[in-house]
């Protein structure tokens, strides 16, 4: 039995502790400001829908979080390190425990779905492989890409391939996922099964996510507590079910579409 010495903070943490804390966090591009001090709690086993409007960012929170963006002030702390500060050579081992899902599934266009799947495995893992095969054989399995394997991605369909881009970001078996607007440019169909993957995830793996999206009626499927990033900050952060029933005047146009952000 390994020593619980040895387990990481994360897991040690019970459902609903904090595995993730973005204090303050601040970012601008030349003149315009991003964030103005952006702030919120990841909670263990949850999935956090996170809204705002095009240009809020959405999108840099998460990529700040994974060190492709660097905060102009506050700090991301995960497994009690600061990410903000972190070196590229010190974030390696970071982007093993948080995965990022593109909007774009960001697959290897020359790579078989089999080799897309592998490739995780065989970088950083001791995997062999026969071990290598089982995992992919399961993991397509979950997204109903059996016999896929030989597959160049552009055979598959636009919601194929977004769901093989999450399992690809699931086989390490991280911590935190990241999901970037999954779901655009998806139809009703595809939508709904990127959405019913997302929770079969989080029970099989037992992981955690903040899922950025425009798409509000997904959100509130699969999101145990909903954030709303407006003029820079988070406005609004609550369960999902009182984030429906809230008497706010700004979160009640939002969710009627008469507030755009």
């Amino acid at each position: 039995m390994a020593d619980k010495s040895s387990k990481s903070q994360s897991d040690l943490l019970k459902p609903g502790e904090i595995i993730l804390s973005v204090r303050d966090l601040h970012k601008s591009y030349g003149p315009k400001v991003v964030h103005k001090g952006v702030s919120f709690d990841l909670l263990k086993g949850e999935i956090l829908g996170l809204f705002g409007g095009s240009g809020t960012g959405k999108s840099v929170i998460l990529r700040s979080v994974i060190g492709l963006e660097k905060p102009d002030k506050g700090s991301i702390l995960f497994e009690s390190q600061d990410l903000a500060t972190l070196l590229e050579e010190e974030l390696f081992e970071v982007r093993k425990k948080i995965g990022f899902v593109f909007q774009n599934g960001a697959l290897f266009d020359s790579m078989t779905v089999e080799e897309n799947l592998a490739y995780p495995l065989i970088e950083h893992t001791k995997m062999s492989h026969a071990e290598i095969r089982a995992a992919i054989a399961e993991l397509l399995d979950l997204i109903g890409l059996q016999g896929s394997e030989k597959l160049l991605p552009a055979s598959l369909s636009g919601g194929m391939q977004k769901r093989l881009g999450v399992a690809r970001t699931i086989i390490l078996k991280p911590r935190i996922i990241l999901y970037d607007e999954p779901t655009a440019g998806l139809d009703p169909s595809n939508t709904q099964r990127l959405l019913d993957l997302m929770v079969r995830v989080k029970k099989r793996e037992r992981n955690t996510a903040i899922f950025v999206t425009h798409d509000i009626p997904s959100a509130f499927q699969v999101a145990d507590r909903i954030a709303i990033l407006y003029n820079g900050r988070i406005h609004t952060i609550d369960t999902a079910e009182n984030v429906k029933k809230s008497s706010d005047p700004f979160v009640e146009k939002f969710l009627s579409g008469e507030e755009t952000l």
